[in-house]
């Protein structure tokens, strides 16, 4: 949920070599708030249509979506936490403004989830409590060199669906979908467990995509040979996990229905499973749950393919955003590119709209006239916002409010920095 104005500012805290011209600057913004409305109008899909077709089949908002739409948005608050630390490495002197910045950020994206939660968990799990948790998770990250930031993405992916099946028979399962205020206080353990580790966005687990998107973040999105590096890149991921999870798949199922006597699932429900994706974590029945790779289930097959498709749409509107010839081209690209990115600049605002609408007595609609008249009203609203006030209000508040902690964490940083050197010139 990154606010053109909190680009600007950490832009400008870069280097002068890191900074683009203002219209690469345009591209890579446009580029970014693009895959985060993919992802917001493709998760509405996911909540609004039926998960299966008349034949019992995945339907193609399942195909398409599911897994995927929540995995780019995880990228993109990667990406996000780079833009609000100035694209590098901080260190030591803005160690206490980027850490508030981030506290409070998530702070106040955990009071919007938690207060989310009292909609009904039958349309749509709540996502924004696990981001809050996310964001805290990643304020020691940002300390680190990218190539270490790089190593504990490729260590939650591998690592976390290992620990997450050893621990998952010791830890509480899930009772409550939507957390809230009342549910955090009255059981603060089980909904930490549930927000790290067994929900359905477990936060530590779902870091390889915090990790992703910091590591790119900190790239120079302004060069095309960046652009293609991505989209090439996330190709290649994509297409490894798709192939080696059907390379798995029959073999994986030799074991995993033999097991089922050991499993807390049903006959059914392992074949939901199987075909539609899980709830956030695997069954814990056999090892070779691992080996699969169906959205939602954090295995490691999940985990990179799901990566790769978001590295892979970033890449593809960077490359979209740069085309200026034919004009007729350029024209078409603009148009649709255009919407999807007022979308995706006040996506906080319309998730949150979104996921009011779907438990009230206003969605009288079908399946799919109802993810019409969102898709519409998403992007209606984004060109609105873009062309009176620039910022949705939940953005505003979120901008606001970070950029009060950054500034009231920076006195003392100031302080210590001039105390540092008055010290060190009094000493020479």
């Amino acid at each position: 949920m990154t606010e053109v104005a909190t680009r600007a500012v950490t832009d400008r805290a870069a280097p002068p070599s890191a900074v683009p011209a203002p219209a690469d600057d345009r591209r890579r913004i446009l580029a970014v708030d693009v895959v985060r409305g993919v992802a917001l109008l493709g998760m509405i899909a996911v909540h609004s249509l039926n998960d299966v077709d008349a034949a019992g089949q995945p339907s193609w908002s399942t195909t398409v979506f599911a897994g995927r739409a929540a995995a780019a948005f995880a990228v993109i608050a990667g990406i996000t936490i780079a833009f609000l630390t100035g694209r590098r490495r901080v260190r030591f002197a803005g160690a206490l403004p980027a850490a508030a910045a981030l506290l409070t950020r998530a702070l106040v994206i955990g009071v919007i989830g938690l207060a989310l939660g009292y909609t009904d968990a039958a349309t749509a799990t709540v996502i924004l409590p696990y981001y809050a948790v996310m964001f805290l998770v990643a304020i020691p990250l940002v300390f680190l060199p990218t190539w270490l930031v790089a190593f504990a993405g490729l260590a939650a992916a591998g690592g976390m669906p290992v620990l997450t099946h050893v621990m998952l028979a010791r830890l509480a399962q899930p009772t409550h979908p939507n957390l809230t205020f009342g549910w955090l206080f009255a059981h603060p353990a089980a909904s930490l467990s549930e927000l790290s580790i067994t929900g359905a966005y477990p936060a530590l687990t779902w870091m390889a995509y915090v990790c992703a998107g910091i590591v790119i973040g900190r790239l120079n999105l302004a060069r095309l040979r960046t652009a293609v590096a991505l989209l090439a890149t996330g190709t290649v991921f994509a297409v490894a996990a798709g192939v080696t999870a059907a390379h798995l798949s029959l073999r994986a199922l030799e074991h995993i229905w033999p097991a089922q006597f050991a499993s807390a699932l049903t006959e059914y429900e392992t074949r939901d499973v199987l075909t539609l994706g899980g709830d956030g974590t695997a069954p814990t029945s056999t090892w070779w749950w691992l080996a699969i790779a169906t959205p939602h289930t954090g295995t490691p097959l999940d985990l990179l393919g799901t990566t790769g498709t978001a590295v892979a749409l970033l890449g593809l509107m960077l490359l979209a955003a740069r085309i200026a010839r034919p004009a007729g081209l350029r024209r078409l690209v603009a148009v649709v590119l255009t919407p999807l990115g007022a979308a995706g600049g006040i996506a906080l605002t319309v998730y949150t709209l979104h996921t009011l609408f779907m438990s009230s007595d206003f969605d009288e609609y079908t399946a799919t006239t109802g993810f019409v008249v969102q898709l519409c009203g998403a992007l209606l609203l984004g060109l609105g916002v873009r062309a009176t006030i620039g910022k949705g209000p939940l953005e505003a508040l979120v901008s606001a409010l970070t950029a009060a902690a950054r500034r009231w964490a920076t006195r003392p940083a100031r302080r210590l920095q001039t105390t540092t050197t008055t010290r060190s010139e009094a000493s020479r």
